[in-house]
C-alpha cells in the first residue's frame, strides 16, 4: 500500500516515497496524530486500525506532542482515558510557557 501523495504536508522530513507503512510506523502514525486533519486521521485508521494505533501510542511514546494535543489524543481521539500514560514521554519541553527564571539576587 502506498502513502497518499496528500501526506507529505504531515509526513514532512521525508520523502513519503521512501516511507515503508511497516518500517515506519511510529512515525507515521505519531506525525498524523499530532499534525493530521480529518482525512489524514480517517486514513491512518483505515490503514492500521485502532488497536495497532493504540500499541503504538503506549507502547512506543515520541517526545513530539504539544501538552494539550497529547491530552485530546489520549482522552478523545483513542480510548485511553482511564490509562495511565506519563506526560513526560509524550510532551516536548519546545511547545508550552516559558517558565520565568529565578532573579538572581545581589
Amino acid at each position: 500500500m502506498k502513502i497518499p501523495k496528500k501526506l507529505q504536508a504531515v509526513l514532512w522530513s521525508t520523502d513519503i516515497r521512501l516511507l515503508d507503512i511497516e518500517k515506519h510506523k511510529g512515525y507515521i502514525i505519531h506525525q498524523i496524530l499530532i499534525y493530521g486533519t480529518l482525512y489524514e486521521l480517517r486514513w491512518l485508521f483505515h490503514t492500521y486500525g485502532i488497536k495497532e494505533i493504540m500499541r503504538v501510542f503506549v507502547h512506543e511514546p515520541a517526545r513530539l506532542y504539544p501538552k494539550k494535543v497529547f491530552y485530546f489524543i489520549k482522552n478523545f481521539v483513542l480510548p485511553l482515558r482511564k490509562k495511565k500514560l506519563y506526560e513526560e514521554d509524550y510532551v516536548t519541553s519546545i511547545y508550552g510557557p516559558i517558565k520565568q527564571r529565578a532573579q538572581r539576587r545581589i
